[in-house]
């Protein structure tokens, strides 16, 4: 089932983050636990989702992962401390 969503994923509490959007959630942070796609997330090791949201529209979903990129990694730090102060990794609780 496709739900549009954008996500942060990390290698450890305040490291290396990646951004992205997605239509399967739960698929596309399994290729990321198992390295399945090569490219960035793979090479610093970002297999720990730490931030979320779930949109009804990719349109929607894509301008809200262009805002987030654009903007500091302070503002990114600032936003998963708000949801998830203790980094803990949110892929359990997406697949429950």
């Amino acid at each position: 089932m496709k739900q549009p969503a954008i996500y942060i994923i990390t290698n450890k509490k305040y490291g290396t983050l990646y951004t992205s959007v997605t239509s399967n959630l739960i698929q596309r942070i399994y290729q990321h636990k198992n390295k399945i796609t090569p490219g960035f997330a793979a090479k610093y090791n970002c297999t720990r989702l730490v931030y979320y949201e779930i949109y009804d529209d990719i349109g929607d979903a894509i301008a809200r992962e262009k805002q987030i990129k654009s903007g500091s990694r302070k503002k990114k730090m600032s936003l998963i401390d708000n949801i998830n102060p203790n980094w803990n990794d949110l892929y359990k609780h997406i697949t429950q």
